[in-house]
């Protein structure tokens, strides 16, 4: 089948690694003008790292990725306050586990398709008109097109979600987050994560390769809506954390002279169904669960994978591997939904006793073997990942 797919972050192009490898011809279309690599860090492990494995990924991915030592909190004189050690990390996932950058890991997944699968850049699909025996696709530049299916894997925002499912999907958590990468920044913690927290707000920074550093802002708001453009962006994390003490004000003046800045709302998209006719979602346009659940990027490869597979089992019935896909996913992805809204106190605690109490739980995690179960429990996937004949 001709496959249309939106987006070429993560899910998407190992969407189209498992229709090429299956005898699909899948393309993909990305709104950006070229691919975009890096981007915050994010933990990669669990469900989805096996089916990189499966990808013949590992390697690659581990040469990029950090393999983290410590977390550690700070107070406002830099002092730390509570440390965890990440080894009980690696012993609840048998050492199959790594950090690296968003669109380092998308790179990676996007190499093995690039010369086999057309990538459209700088367009977006428009519109979508199904008809008996598929889908005509209008693009903002290209003339239309037919396709058999059509997949949204356009992240939490997603225009393919927008136009077959309507809007309203979006669960505002009552966070906003934002991330920069930066140059040449002083000090540097090699392999530790820092973070430092104030009632309603916290601040991180992590050493990358190449003398860059990685800063990552989150705090609370009442509002789901802030004035657009980088200029106001910069503007609002000034008002937000100027006056917080430790080294606030030195990244924000890094962040000054930065020409990219994510920021973004800290949502969790929630449906009643995944697919629509000849569209599907996948990845952060189904269900997206937060940053807050730190494994999105690893279900959104993890959802590549049992798409294609359930679309190769049902042989071309594209409704009934829909629907097959959707009963395996949703049971992990609105697990890690609600585990997700827990965290918001992790991440952005309301008062003074809120940050205390996250340290004093840092120390615990510590102690063997109580640590090591609670950090078991909380990586599992409770899912049984099918072997698919692709």
């Amino acid at each position: 089948m001709k496959v249309a797919i939106s987006g070429a972050g993560v899910a998407g192009p190992a969407l189209a690694y498992w229709l090429h490898r299956t005898g699909h011809e899948p393309t993909l279309i990305e709104r950006a003008p070229q691919f975009r690599t890096g981007g915050y860090v994010i933990d990669f492990w669990g469900v989805g790292y096996r089916v990189a494995q499966r990808m013949g990924l590992e390697a690659a991915i581990r040469s990029a990725g950090y393999q983290v030592q410590t977390l550690r909190s700070v107070g406002p004189d830099g002092r730390a306050r509570s440390s965890l050690s990440v080894d009980g990390f690696r012993h609840a996932t048998d050492g199959k586990l790594t950090s690296l950058a968003r669109g380092d890991l998308a790179a990676i997944i996007y190499s093995t398709i690039a010369d086999d699968v057309e990538t459209i850049f700088d367009d977006s699909i428009t519109a979508i008109d199904e008809h008996t025996d598929g889908a005509r696709v209008s693009f903002e530049r290209m003339q239309d097109r037919d396709f058999d299916l059509v997949i949204g894997a356009d992240g939490l925002h997603s225009t393919v979600r927008r136009l077959a499912f309507g809007p309203g999907a979006e669960h505002y958590l009552g966070c906003w987050v934002a991330a920069c990468v930066v140059e040449g920044y002083r000090p540097r913690d090699e392999l530790v994560y820092v973070t430092y927290s104030r009632p309603g707000r916290s601040a991180a920074r992590f050493a990358l390769r190449d003398d860059r550093t990685l800063f990552l802002f989150v705090f609370r708001s009442g509002r789901d809506r802030h004035p657009g453009g980088l200029d106001a962006h910069k503007a609002l994390l000034w008002r937000e954390f100027a006056d917080e003490g430790w080294e606030c004000k030195p990244m924000l003046a890094a962040v000054d002279d930065a020409d990219d800045l994510y920021f973004d709302v800290v949502s969790q998209v929630r449906l009643d169904r995944w697919s629509q006719g000849r569209v599907a979602l996948i990845g952060d346009a189904a269900g997206c669960v937060s940053l807050l659940a730190g494994e999105g990027t690893g279900l959104a490869i993890t959802a590549a994978y049992v798409l294609a597979g359930e679309l190769l089992c049902a042989r071309g019935d594209y409704r009934r591997a829909f629907g097959a896909y959707e009963k395996l996913m949703r049971p992990l992805v609105e697990a890690k939904q609600r585990s997700a809204e827990k965290l918001i106190p992790v991440f952005a605690p309301k008062t003074e006793l809120g940050i205390r109490l996250g340290q004093l739980v840092m120390r615990a995690l510590n102690v063997v073997p109580l640590g090591d179960r609670l950090v078991a429990r909380t990586l599992r996937d409770d899912i049984a990942l099918p072997e698919y004949p692709m």
